[in-house]
């Protein structure tokens, strides 16, 4: 891949993350006011502060799960490589061996 090519992918992979962050910080405000709309007997100061609580408590949560998935794709990726080129090593060996029975079947069949 060309050097263009992966900071435009970069790029995009940034904006993309941006944007979903920005929509789970805006979906957790919303959460939080419909939450604390249940309490009416809230003040404003109170309110307030338990909104910007609730956000910030559900982001970090958030957070959390994003950075344990991550972990656990990067995780994943390496036990997956790891097992792709096992299987990979055993078909050449696999066929690296049958190679003179075949060529040897091959010889007696063409007489």
């Amino acid at each position: 891949m060309s050097v263009i090519r992966q900071e435009a992918s970069d790029g995009i992979n940034q904006l993309e993350g941006y944007l979903l962050l920005e929509a789970e910080r805006s979906s957790a405000r919303h959460d939080a006011e419909e939450f604390a709309a249940r309490m009416p007997w809230l003040g404003y100061g109170e309110r307030e502060e338990l909104v910007r609580l609730y956000t910030e408590d559900r982001s970090r949560l958030t957070r959390q799960t994003l950075e344990r998935v991550s972990d656990r794709a990067a995780e994943l990726r390496r036990e997956y490589g790891a097992r792709y080129r096992q299987l990979r090593l055993a078909t050449w060996c696999t066929a690296a061996s049958l190679a003179p029975a075949v060529a040897v079947l091959g010889a007696v069949l063409s007489r």
